[in-house]
């Protein structure tokens, strides 16, 4: 791919994380309801997988990190969900690219978080191809400092545009230099095989960088390169982001059939990888 190509995404990716249209899409009250149903249980439960295994080689409060953050959903959710269970965390960060989806975040944070929870997160611009360097910039502190210092890191949504970039192994990397041993990263992002998915790719660009989504095998290998166990690779959720309170029932109860019957054709991918000890 040639490098102005790259240079020139890059600036698209941004202008359009940057847009009033995206801060509507990413924040919970605008969103729609099934990410909010998404974020409470389906991706929920890969969390708890993940976090569960990390928590089998330490008892210390958890340290957190989303990647590719967007307004925040995920992670101001994961933390109220985690004090719901009892489980202390020491500190959670959110990064992203879009200085106006992390101000979104912030204020996120301040209008639907208690305030001991909300002194336990911050939000940082941090770009997934650069994500120590940036975040330890955007922290005050040194990547070395940073290094093996987070027990769960997670992306949502955001890895798709690390391939589109070619930047899918610097991601990986870096995300395997922030954990400590033991630790864990989930990885939830588009389904290439989802059919509709694929059909609006097609009337878009036809075989575009810009719009390329990885296979199953194509978000895993990054993590596997990098040095990751892979401790879960499959497709899942049959539930749209933008759904509303009756589509989600109708997905739900759909749910159970289609996974028996075409679970390839799943709306997402799922890899969840441990830092060896």
């Amino acid at each position: 791919m040639p490098i102005a190509s790259t240079e020139q995404m890059e600036r698209s990716f941004l202008e359009e994380y940057n847009s009033t249209h995206a801060i509507l899409k990413y924040s919970s009250g605008t969103a729609g309801h099934g990410v909010s149903h998404l974020i409470e249980h389906e991706y929920a439960d890969a969390y708890d997988q993940a976090i569960e295994i990390c928590r089998r080689t330490s008892s210390e409060p958890l340290r957190l990190l989303e990647f590719g953050c967007g307004a925040g959903m995920n992670v101001i959710g994961l933390l109220a969900r985690l004090a719901r269970q009892s489980v202390p965390v020491a500190q959670a960060f959110g990064t992203d690219f879009s200085e106006s989806l992390i101000e979104s975040a912030r204020h996120e944070a301040r209008a639907s978080l208690p305030p001991a929870l909300r002194e336990k997160l911050s939000f940082h611009v941090a770009s997934n191809e650069r994500l120590g360097m940036e975040l330890a910039t955007a922290t005050s502190t040194s990547v070395e400092a940073l290094s093996g210092s987070f027990d769960f890191i997670f992306g949502v949504n955001t890895f798709r545009y690390c391939h589109r970039l070619r930047t899918e192994r610097d991601c990986a990397d870096d995300v395997f230099r922030l954990l400590r041993r033991g630790g864990t990263c989930v990885m939830i992002d588009m389904n290439d095989r989802f059919p509709l998915f694929r059909s609006h790719l097609k009337r878009t660009v036809e075989s575009s960088a810009a719009t390329y989504l990885p296979s199953l095998d194509e978000y895993t290998e990054p993590f596997r390169q990098a040095g990751f166990e892979i401790v879960t690779k499959k497709h899942f959720s049959w539930i749209p982001h933008s759904a509303g309170p009756s589509l989600t029932l109708v997905c739900r109860m759909l749910t159970p059939i289609l996974n028996v019957t075409v679970p390839s054709r799943a709306m997402r991918s799922l890899v969840i990888a441990k830092k060896p000890l």
